[in-house]
């Protein structure tokens, strides 16, 4: 429940294009805190005085702020006949949404990433002039990852604030899902924690998929699916290690069927499991540690939160348990292990983690850059806050404004749908592998799935990139089922 499937792309090889614009701005844009549930950022219109792009430093990599063109510096002036033409859009403005689940009774930071991230882009896109002259107006709630909480910041984003969209949710249990999708309201780039994302025709999650999404069933016939590129990338990257592997999970359904799916696809892959369920309450991780050691496990997997990984990572040090690799998934591919893991330092140097998304560390992709300037600027570029959770964040904010530019003057949600519904696949401005929602009646093989790879370095006190490009470090998979 707490950690994602490592996913791939889903994607065969002639989905892999590369037509992505790259449009100019300007740098910087005024600072902010976290919002509380209701919060708002707000249009700006602040200009920046100086910064490393833009006109005084040359091009951007920002979303088209006024419809010029790739080459456009425009600040806005594309929007001069914009029209109030769908919910929550006026000729100078548009309102979304974004329900995270940040006060939840696991960790107040697991979900608040997206969040950082997307206000981080909003306050951008709006120094850069906005969508086709549109200024972004952002209003969040905190369901605090509670259903009827859910139900409620659904209602009042959707019939009392009125908004056009929601963009880059992160939402523990989505129990206003089917409200969403009733009312035709899109719901863009959200972390596909809760199964809503692989069942519902409006939703769009920032992975992309394949499944029929008719609003009837879960993915195929009830069933996801997953492939088994991490593995392989392991395999290939130490194909002298026993292939024994431990993952750890929770006595809890969400974090079961996970759990489940890794084993699976290590199984698969030839690798010996040695699976353990903790009680969430009261978790013995220094038996987990014994019992790996003793079986001579070489890497580890979990579908456990932050907390339990701090603290499964203390019990392998004080056990002496020696790893290739303690592999992570996206949403604990954060900063803050530096100081998490203090405790651990020998468990800290084996942290992998795995993702589709560039690494929030590597600033020469300008995205990465300007996705810093905008977190620092905003106060949320410390270590506690920097996550590729809130790269992700951006990127759903990003993969928004795309959609939008291109319906220009007249912004609908019919028209936003179709460009998010393109059978091109969308690679974020070099932030992502490639996405694509290309629906299939059954599971479409094989895949050509793609991933990212980091390592942690204490040496360079960040996450170290292990492979010479994502976008080529892929692998042709048959996916296997699991529970939906």
């Amino acid at each position: 429940m707490l950690v994602l499937a490592a996913c791939g792309t889903r994607l065969p090889d002639s989905a892999f294009v590369r037509a992505q614009q790259q449009v100019g701005g300007t740098s910087a844009g005024p600072g902010g805190g976290p919002l509380p549930s209701g919060g708002v950022v707000a249009p700006s219109g602040v200009r920046p005085s100086t910064g490393a792009s833009g006109p005084a430093g040359g091009p951007s990599s920002g979303p088209n702020p006024g419809g010029g063109g790739p080459s456009s510096q425009s600040t806005g002036g594309g929007g001069a006949h914009n029209t109030a033409s769908d919910v929550g859009v006026t000729p100078t403005t548009i309102t979304i949404g974004e329900i995270a689940s940040i006060s939840n009774p696991f960790d107040p930071r697991a979900f608040v990433g997206p969040s950082y991230g997307l206000e981080a882009f909003v306050r951008w896109t709006n120094a850069h002039g906005g969508i086709h002259g549109r200024q972004l107006v952002l209003k969040t709630c905190n369901d605090s990852g509670d259903g009827k909480a859910n139900v409620s910041c659904v209602h009042s984003l959707i019939d009392h604030q009125h908004v056009f969209a929601l963009v880059s949710d992160a939402v523990l249990t989505y129990s206003g899902a089917s409200y969403v999708n009733s009312k035709a309201v899109p719901d863009v780039g959200g972390q596909p924690i809760d199964n809503a994302y692989n069942k519902y025709p409006h939703f769009w999650d920032i992975y992309g998929e394949y499944y029929p999404r008719d609003g009837t069933q879960v993915g195929f016939h009830g069933k996801l699916y997953a492939g088994t590129e991490v593995y392989r990338y392991f395999n290939s990257r130490f194909p002298k290690v026993k292939k024994i592997a431990g993952v750890v999970e929770y006595n809890q359904s969400d974090s079961q069927r996970f759990g489940d799916s890794i084993v699976q696809g290590l199984q698969r892959t030839g690798y010996k499991v040695v699976k353990k369920v903790v009680n969430f309450a009261l978790p013995d991780y220094d038996s987990v540690a014994i019992d790996f050691r003793n079986q001579g496990v070489q890497y580890v997997y979990d579908t456990i939160d932050r907390q339990g990984n701090i603290r499964l990572c203390q019990a392998l040090d004080d056990n002496n348990v020696k790893l290739i690799a303690k592999v992570l998934t996206t949403q604990s591919w954060e900063q803050s292990v530096e100081t998490d893991y203090k405790s651990s330092p020998h468990c800290r140097n084996e942290l992998w983690a795995t993702g589709n998304t560039r690494n929030y560390a590597d600033t020469k992709y300008p995205q990465v850059r300007d996705f810093r300037q905008q977190m620092a600027a905003d106060g949320h570029g410390g270590s506690q806050d920097m996550s590729d959770w809130a790269l992700e964040g951006w990127a759903g904010g990003l993969w928004f404004a795309d959609a939008a530019n291109s319906c220009g003057a007249n912004l609908t949600r019919r028209c936003l749908e179709a460009y998010i519904n393109q059978k091109k696949a969308y690679v974020g401005h070099g932030l992502l592998t490639p996405r694509v929602f290309r629906e299939y009646a059954t599971p479409h093989e094989p895949q050509n799935n793609c991933i990212n790879v980091v390592r942690w370095s204490d040496a360079a006190h960040t996450w170290v990139t292990q492979v010479p490009d994502m976008d080529k470090n892929c692998y042709v998979v048959t996916e296997f089922p699991y529970s939906g």
